[in-house]
């Protein structure tokens, strides 16, 4: 896997993010659509005019969907003998098998799409990824739920990054989601072409750097079970395993102890061509970075600045310096 070749977008930054498109599935109100229970909508501007030059949206409104008008009544979840309960308060009529039938359908549809990522509406009592209120019986609310089609969701897609538009006003979270649908995006790729030995170890060298700053021991894990797997070893088999220990360590939202890790590392690979200067100038960037004194990319860029100058080959494929489109600025933010 050749990400340069392959994924590279027409820019002098040397990025390896995708020139195409992402497809991304969202709850249709985040995009405008008038499909709320008010018959309003919660337009999201990051995600429609920002994320969205670089996104194919896949909206999707269960509520509608099931066939539940525009306005409607509201519904809500409540704790019952029987379990979590999805009810319309104003008729008493009990919606949770309807929606649950209808979420495994939908979700299974969406799998010809393709998505490199899905963002959910918060609070919703069918799209809430969390925290979603829940009645008891006497009408008391807890911050406990999760939306009957979101937990399906999640339940039948675990590897797809997912996250609500209220999480991302969180810059950090905002990176980490950005930064996974990207190389979700990647790996649907490989996946596509038909993973190999050579195709995994590929992937995983690119993005040694992404990983290691989310979690250092996960990393090596990852490098262990391709480097150790049997020579007879399927690579179908060995690619879904590694997914599902690549899902775990990408969930995990990078420190900035982990980020300072990563880029002490890769300064050491073009330190020693600095002149004193020069090498005092990244250092202290990093210190600074460190001390939350300075963004993240500052450093970053920095780091993108020698590795292209001094033609740095273990670090010219790696994502972490070009996780996602530099116009998106998420690294400043960090």
């Amino acid at each position: 896997m050749n990400l340069r070749a392959d994924l590279a977008s027409a820019t002098d930054e040397g990025t390896v993010v995708s020139a195409r498109k992402l497809r991304l599935g969202i709850s249709s109100c985040l995009l405008g659509q008038e499909v709320r229970y008010d018959g309003g909508h919660k337009r999201d501007r990051f995600l429609t005019d920002v994320l969205g030059d670089f996104v194919t949206w896949v909206p999707v409104c269960p509520e509608v969907e099931i066939g539940m008008g525009t306005p409607r009544p509201t519904i809500r979840l409540e704790d019952s003998p029987d379990g979590i309960r999805l009810v319309m308060p104003s008729t008493g009529d009990d919606l949770t098998e309807q929606m649950r039938s209808y979420s495994v359908e939908r979700v299974r549809r969406l799998e010809k799409h393709g998505l490199a990522g899905y963002v959910l509406k918060k609070d919703s009592p069918s799209c809430g990824m969390e925290r979603v209120k829940i009645r008891d019986r006497n009408d008391v609310p807890a911050r406990t739920g999760v939306g009957i089609y979101a937990a399906e969701l999640l339940r039948l897609a675990p590897d797809l990054p997912v996250e609500e538009e209220g999480r991302l006003n969180d810059s950090r979270l905002r990176e980490n989601f950005i930064t996974r649908i990207f190389s979700n995006q990647r790996w649907l790729d490989l996946e596509r072409a038909g993973p190999t030995r050579r195709s995994l170890m590929e992937y995983h060298a690119a993005h040694k750097y992404v990983l290691m700053s989310r979690n250092q021991a996960g990393m090596r894990r990852l490098g262990r079970l391709l480097g150790e797997a049997p020579k007879d070893r399927p690579a179908v088999e060995l690619a879904a395993e590694y997914r599902t220990g690549l899902t775990a360590v990408m969930r995990r939202v990078a420190t900035r102890k982990g980020h300072t890790n990563v880029l002490r590392h890769m300064a050491g690979y073009v330190s020693d061509d600095l002149d004193g200067a020069d090498r005092a100038e990244l250092t202290e960037a990093i210190g600074q970075y460190h001390e939350g004194l300075l963004p993240l990319i500052v450093p970053v860029t920095l780091l993108r600045h020698y590795v292209r100058k001094q033609e740095v080959a273990p670090l010219q494929n790696q994502v972490y310096l070009w996780p996602h489109p530099h116009e998106l600025m998420l690294l400043n933010h960090v």
